[in-house]
């Protein structure tokens, strides 16, 4: 789409939005929703449910905007400041360079993003420890395989999904000194995010080599996974969101990531800076409720919760590929 053309849209869409939003006052937050959108059942969505809670809460309103294609990032930041929205929320780390432009652009807004770090005064930064909560799922699943062999499959292959692939492999690792660890990415551009048919293509070629508990940290791409893990009576592990009701049976666990908690915080009190969350902060961890309790039992659970204890403790250090730029453990 060439710019002329999404300006047009985009500017439809953004006062689309801002009717939809009540007409809020000058000042009101924003929330930029990236590929996938507030409903993709992972990333997107978790931001969605802590922006809801703050509205609840407060009972004020905000803006929303949803990324539909790589084009759009830069015009849609630009359009909320220019309305006045303050604090201004990019969700996902693919939003950084839009952020960064803009931001210079409006030294007096504050601006928020999830998952990157953006240098400047007047945004607030916050990442995970991904690899902490991965390694507790890694344990999870060797410590629940029957036949040793786990598998990963990531969305995009960038260092941040290779994150959550190297922890996972270190707690599987741990739990089984041998254990096998099949691992794929499903692509190199943001639709793998968004790819449900090709992930569960990844994911029945590893279960063909012996792989029967998979995680999935591919945003959309993972309810692909996730069926096929059904289709063929295998577990699988979501990750994001408490992904257990997907698939209640099937799903081993979730690697849930706070993006709940980062939204609703930067909401309440917004600080410049870097905020770091990781297990001991309550970012991540793993889920259990109903829709997996009777796959998780009482052993399973104590085994993953003195890892979880480990890792606190700092007894336990997990690598982290984007510090090395490498998986070493």
């Amino acid at each position: 789409m060439k710019f002329a053309a999404f300006s047009s849209l985009a500017s439809a869409a953004l006062v689309a939005t801002l009717s939809f939003a009540g007409a809020p006052a000058l000042a009101a937050p924003a929330v930029i929703f990236d590929m996938g959108g507030k409903f993709d059942k992972s990333f997107n969505e978790a931001a969605y449910r802590g922006v809801e809670r703050w509205k609840q809460e407060t009972g004020k309103t905000y803006l929303e905007f949803e990324i539909s294609n790589d084009t759009q990032r830069v015009q849609a930041i630009r359009r909320m400041a220019e309305r006045g929205a303050n604090p201004i929320i990019s969700i996902g780390f693919a939003q950084s360079s839009a952020l960064t432009q803009v931001a210079k652009e409006f030294p007096k807004v504050q601006f928020a993003i999830i998952d990157s770090v953006v240098s400047l005064p007047n945004v607030q930064s916050v990442v995970f420890k991904e690899h902490e909560g991965s390694f507790l799922v890694g344990a999870m699943a060797t410590l629940s395989s029957k036949t040793g062999k786990v598998g990963f499959i990531g969305g995009m292959d960038i260092p941040l999904i290779r994150k959550f692939q190297c922890g996972y492999e270190q707690g599987a690792k741990a739990a089984n000194a041998k254990a096998e660890v099949t691992s794929n990415m499903t692509g190199t551009t943001a639709s793998a995010w968004n790819d449900p048919t090709r992930g569960g293509e990844l994911a029945k070629a590893q279960f063909a080599k012996g792989v029967d508990v998979v995680f999935a940290a591919a945003g959309g791409t993972g309810t692909g996974v996730y069926q096929a893990a059904k289709d063929a009576g295998k577990l699988a592990i979501g990750v994001d969101s408490n992904q257990n009701h997907l698939q209640p049976g099937t799903m081993l666990s979730s690697m849930v990531k706070r993006v709940d908690v980062a939204v609703y915080n930067v909401l309440k009190e917004f600080k410049p800076g870097v905020s770091v969350l990781g297990l001991k902060e309550g970012g991540v961890d793993y889920a259990l409720d109903q829709h997996n309790a009777k796959l998780v039992s009482a052993p399973l659970k104590a085994k993953v919760d003195a890892y979880k204890a480990d890792i606190i403790a700092g007894k336990i250090k997990v690598a982290d590929y984007m510090a090395d730029n490498a998986c070493k453990y």
